[in-house]
């Protein structure tokens, strides 16, 4: 397998168009690989390829051509072993509202053929945190609640890689930190984690690398560092400790913005530009600085950066 806990090869997905329309092409030859034991991070618009990679890989999509191999097993030569070895947390709340966690646990364990002995309903419950609700129908749980069963039920078949699809949507901060928590935990076990989010701070924040997507093609991937270093702006920020004069001299290719809490900020190259530069502009405009710091680029701006010269590209 050479470390990879996926990989994958030329994939493709053409959906037949309804009467008179063409076919709509959701994969476009995707090549991808996820290293074994990372926080994989699958970005991109609505409408990019995510979640029909997510299904092909699930088994719940039948691919139009390419090759799979999950753990180290075809999906086409060994889909039974493929499956088995990767459990999916859905976005939509897909919960049977007359059973418990502990039933819904016992029943998923089932269908994934877990003999009684060796299921792990207890030590799922206390991990998601939702053992004083074991045995409680599932209708009578809180929104957040049956997000957190919804991780459990992926976790039934002790699977070496989890995908979790926007897994903290709509969610409140406390049961976000708890999610991740359990991830992190996961994670440090061993288990690979592939996360789609459009949250981009949770995506910088917990991956250590990134495939960005639009239009069935993976238009990057690399490290989230590396990513975020591929954006060249930098801003500096002053707050005067006066009013600044309305025009200051300043360095070729920084632009300044007036912020409405009275601070300054100055975007520049980092490559051309210094940010003494711009301090010394500053001071021969008479301008006294009560207070100066940076802002880095994040990976949202890598995110709309690549994903507009995608769609101008279409």
């Amino acid at each position: 397998m050479g470390g990879n806990a996926i990989e994958i090869t030329g994939l493709q997905k053409t959906y037949a168009g309804t009467t008179g329309d063409a076919p709509k092409h959701a994969l476009k030859g995707v090549d991808l690989t996820i290293p074994q034991g990372s926080i994989f991070g699958l970005l991109g618009p609505n409408g990019a390829g995510k979640s029909t990679l997510i299904n092909i890989l699930a088994g719940l999509v039948t691919k139009s051509a390419g090759k799979v191999s999950i753990w180290g097993f075809d999906q086409d030569v060994n889909p039974r072993q493929s499956r088995a070895a990767i459990g999916v947390m859905p976005q939509e709340l897909n919960l049977d509202p007359f059973f418990t966690p502990r039933g819904s646990l016992d029943v998923q364990a089932g269908l994934y053929g877990v003999p009684k002995a060796q299921r792990k309903t207890d030590e799922i419950l206390d991990l998601i945190g939702l053992t004083d609700k074991g045995n409680a129908y599932a209708r009578a749980l809180s929104g957040g609640m049956r997000r957190r069963l919804l991780l459990g039920k992926a976790l039934v078949h002790d699977p070496q890689i989890l995908v979790l699809d926007e897994p903290t949507a709509g969610v409140d901060i406390e049961l976000r930190q708890m999610l991740w928590k359990n991830v992190r935990q996961l994670n440090d076990q061993g288990m690979t984690i592939i996360l789609t989010t459009h949250y981009l701070e949770e995506a910088e924040e917990m991956c250590d690398e990134i495939a960005i997507m639009n239009h069935g093609e993976v238009l990057i991937r690399d490290t989230t560092a590396k990513l975020i270093a591929m954006i060249d702006t930098k801003t500096l920020v002053i707050e005067p400790a006066s009013e600044a004069p309305a025009d200051i001299a300043l360095p070729d290719g920084v632009e300044m913005d007036r912020r409405d809490n009275g601070k300054l900020a100055f975007n520049y190259a980092k490559t051309k530009v210094k940010p003494g530069d711009i301090l010394a502009a500053l001071r021969d405009a008479g301008v006294e600085i009560a207070d100066v710091s940076i802002e880095e680029p994040h990976l949202e701006d890598v995110f709309l950066d690549l994903t507009r010269k995608a769609d101008r590209a279409a």
